[in-house]
């Protein structure tokens, strides 16, 4: 005897979301990970270091939300790769700025090619217009209040 339940969990959005992303960035990953030997949470520092040039950790944690444990673990892989620099602040030593070498610029440069490539493949099964909407979808839901 099956359970009455009006619950459908294959339908509930966060779920759908998660799946989608899960499955999304599958081929995404083996790149940055067979490239480069990178996780989830360097390549996502590398991004933003290579979209914002000069951030603190902090920064990185509030504008990926990535939990700060994970920052940090992915910088000091980062750092022992020579992707990135620590530099400290003048004006405050308990601050630090973190910025990609040269050989980590390189990196994110690569990486980025790689990604626009791949963002075309994903949206080469949809039209235009069902991309605009659900960039503006998923921006929306990403910032609901």
């Amino acid at each position: 005897m099956a359970l009455e339940n009006d619950f459908d969990i294959r339908q509930f959005i966060p779920y759908l979301l998660n799946q989608a992303a899960e499955e999304s960035s599958l081929a995404f990953q083996n790149i940055y990970k067979d490239r480069y030997g990178m996780l989830r949470g360097e390549w996502r520092v590398l991004f933003h270091l290579g979209i914002y040039d000069r951030m603190t950790a902090k920064d990185i944690t509030d504008r990926a939300r990535i939990h700060k444990t994970k920052v940090s673990r992915a910088v000091h892989k980062m750092q022992a790769k020579g992707y990135l620099r620590r530099v400290k602040d003048q004006n405050d030593r308990r601050k630090e700025w973190l910025q990609l070498t040269t050989l980590g610029r390189t990196v994110y440069e690569d990486l980025r090619r790689a990604a626009k490539d791949y963002d075309t493949v994903l949206s080469d099964s949809f039209s235009d217009g069902d991309i605009a909407g659900l960039k503006r979808l998923l921006v929306q839901l990403g910032h609901p209040y």
